[in-house]
């Protein structure tokens, strides 16, 4: 038994990375550091230059958007983690968040501001800033991103009272550079060679009080000889940042007003201590555990920022100004730390009416992150959350999260104020779809006009709660489907506690009335194509459709197939495809002139063209097919009692279609077709 133990602690141990470890564990002499700096000066980096090498260290891809050259990060995408607090959608903020970084890193005037993300609920303010943190500790612990810190050692002879401890580890984890005094240290810097191309080295501030406090006590012991209290009492060591141990991140949350105290940002004093050292003014008797102190070299997170007492916002000031702190009874202190907090639009509008938060103001960087007002991309929100391997024993029915997702959006969109759209046409402009009489230029002046688009509406978060309710809803056999999800999200409504009122309430539930009527749309479309997927029939009525226009375009007969005679171009054959997608007499000529052109381009890239490459034409086949074929199955049986065997055998063709090349499974197929035959039963659409 002991040996199958240890067989399995061996298999553990074996996972075990010693090289790692030993790298990370590093200790060496002050003169070794100087070493490590003068071989790879990015060690010795500050605190904003390292968060920026860090995003940019992931790469980064660029693209064109309604003519407007973007770019997307991949650090956003926490392909690192398996993208569990990936990014969605918003880009353009995460490029302002970029920039902002980038100036601050080259000492700009940023490093000297408070960046606060400001947004709606939900909005992934928290998520973003949660990211930062966890790539920050991920790189500290890689080749590039090393950063180190040192121990005062050897104290027990050196005439410190109550140096009884023989290690004191430098309790703001301080650049060892700063050992250097102030007054040659640029010298020593530039002298030394410890800069490069790439990196200016510029170690500013001064050591912790508890460090300087050891350091000032042993130059007086050893007659100011810097190089032996160096060579005698510092040790360098790897610096590996970790939230959880709180070393170089910090994370502050405003608690009730009663129990605040600025102490949970600066410190304060240890009285079991004060016996050993003999003085509540020593400052090893000081507990340097503040937020701001253990987030030194690293990054600190305000949440909620504006709901802070005023007192801690003195401090946030001197912080973001200054780069110094205060703490109880001891000069102010130099720190090195990226400030970043987050508020929602209630408390910034609050900042906005306070006279007295004016020194807040202009002292903050705000960056706005709204809502997502992309379709594809808020579907990513959802996929993500409830993907097939995460949803055991349940079938998320097609175009389920997408309808929640098309809610959402739309919800967040402001009405057009002009060029005769609707909301829903907005909505698929946004997501990049084309739609005829519009141009990428109308959606620049959609955007333009809508100042606050995607700062109000509804958050992914009640989204996400309602399709929670229907997967756990016993009705659907296993199975949810758009009006499982749709029917939750309105009944929400009347609940929701952040729609303050009748007007909104009734606006969410006129576009949950229009999402339906997509949502059907869609459905007739996907039935009318499953009917109509008979692949020989479709490339047959395509082969023959090209060689008549082929012919008009060409002023040229067309061989008959069965006569072998030349005839005239099948002018009725050509109209009976091109209604079908509404191309009206005026318009064939282009049409058809369109067709030939894309065939080609095609040919002059070696291609060959295949029907279903052009959408519309696409489209427009099947739906001719649909016609031509619709008769030889009356949807409209499907919703009665008794069908015939041979029915029954063309729809089952038809739903195994549906499974197989839209996603469907039994329950949602069979739904879906019955849905389909209500809505033709009903004599709601064309057949």
């Amino acid at each position: 038994m002991a040996d199958t133990r240890s067989a399995m602690t061996g298999k553990i141990a074996a996972m075990q990375d010693f090289k790692l470890y030993r790298e990370l564990s590093w200790e060496g002499s002050f003169e070794e550091y100087l070493q490590i700096v003068r071989d790879n000066p990015m060690v010795a980096r500050n605190a904003y230059q390292r968060l920026y090498d860090m995003i940019i260290s992931y790469g980064a891809e660029e693209y064109i958007d309604n003519k407007k050259k973007l770019v997307r990060y991949n650090f956003f995408k926490d392909e690192q983690n398996g993208g569990a607090n990936a990014i969605f959608g918003l880009d353009i903020p995460l490029m302002r968040l970029v920039h902002v970084l980038k100036a601050a890193s080259e000492g700009y005037g940023p490093e000297k501001r408070v960046i606060l993300l400001h947004g709606p609920v939900g909005s992934s303010k928290s998520t973003i800033a949660r990211l930062l943190k966890q790539g920050t500790e991920q790189y500290s612990r890689t080749a590039a991103g090393a950063l180190y810190s040192f121990d005062w050692v050897n104290m027990k002879d050196t005439g410190l009272t109550g140096a009884d401890v023989d290690r004191f580890p430098s309790p703001m984890n301080e650049e060892p550079l700063r050992l250097i005094p102030a007054e040659w240290r640029v010298r020593a810097i530039d002298e030394l060679g410890l800069s490069s191309e790439q990196l200016t080295i510029k170690v500013v501030g001064d050591l912790d009080p508890a460090s300087r406090f050891i350091f000032k006590h042993l130059m007086t012991h050893y007659s100011g000889d810097w190089s032996m209290v160096m060579e005698k009492h510092i040790r360098v060591r790897r610096l590996v940042l970790s939230e959880k141990d709180r070393v170089g991140i910090g994370t502050f949350q405003p608690k009730d007003e009663k129990n605040q105290d600025s102490t949970e940002l600066t410190g304060d004093i240890n009285y079991r201590k004060i016996a050993e050292y003999g003085s509540d003014s020593d400052p090893r008797a000081f507990n340097f555990d503040g937020e701001f102190n253990i987030a030194n070299r690293g990054i600190v997170e305000f949440v909620e920022m504006l709901k802070l007492d005023v007192a801690f916002l003195y401090d946030l000031l001197g912080a973001s100004q200054e780069h110094r702190i205060k703490p109880k009874k001891f000069a102010q202190t130099d720190i090195d730390e990226v400030i970043i907090g987050h508020t929602n639009e209630a408390e910034y509008r609050k900042l906005l009416s306070n006279e007295f938060m004016e020194a807040l103001r202009d002292r903050t960087i705000k960056i706005d992150v709204p809502y997502i007002t992309k379709l594809s991309e808020e579907v990513r929100i959802y996929e993500k959350d409830f993907h097939a391997s995460r949803i055991k024993g349940k079938h998320v029915a097609p175009h389920t999260l997408e309808v929640a997702a098309m809610w959402a959006v739309m919800t967040r969109l402001e009405d057009p104020k002009k060029h005769n759209l609707s909301l829903l046409q907005k909505m698929k402009l946004y997501d990049g779809k084309v739609l005829p009489g519009y141009t990428q230029d109308t959606v620049k002046e959609l955007r333009k006009e809508s100042k606050r688009e995607g700062m109000e509406g509804i958050s992914p978060r009640y989204v996400q709660d309602k399709i929670s309710n229907a997967l756990v809803n016993e009705s659907g056999e296993g199975t949810i489907n758009p009006f499982m999800v749709m029917n939750e999200l309105e009944k929400g409504l009347r609940h929701h506690s952040l729609i303050t009122n009748d007007e909104m309430r009734k606006r969410f539930g006129e576009i949950i009335s229009l999402v339906k009527r997509e949502y059907e749309e869609i459905v007739k479309n996907e039935v009318q194509r499953a009917i109509s997927a008979d692949e020989d029939a479709i490339a047959k009525l395509a082969a023959n459709y090209i060689d008549n226009i082929k012919a008009y375009t060409l002023k040229e007969r067309v061989k008959n197939r069965y006569t072998g005679q030349d005839e005239e171009p099948d002018e009725r054959l050509m109209r009976s495809i091109e209604e079908k997608i509404e191309i009206s007499d005026s318009r064939k000529e282009d049409f058809r002139r369109e067709i030939m052109n894309f065939i080609g381009a095609l040919a002059v890239d070696g291609k060959k063209f295949i029907w279903s490459t052009n959408d519309r034409l696409r489209r427009a086949l099947e739906l001719k097919l649909f016609e031509d074929q619709k008769d030889s199955i009356k949807l409209k049986t499907l919703v009665s009692a008794v069908i015939d065997k041979d029915t029954q055998e063309k729809i089952d063709i038809i739903k195994s279609r549906l499974i197989k090349n839209f996603g469907y499974n039994e329950v949602s197929a069979t739904d879906v077709l019955n849905y389909v035959a209500s809505i033709f039963a009903r004599g709601d659409a064309k057949e």
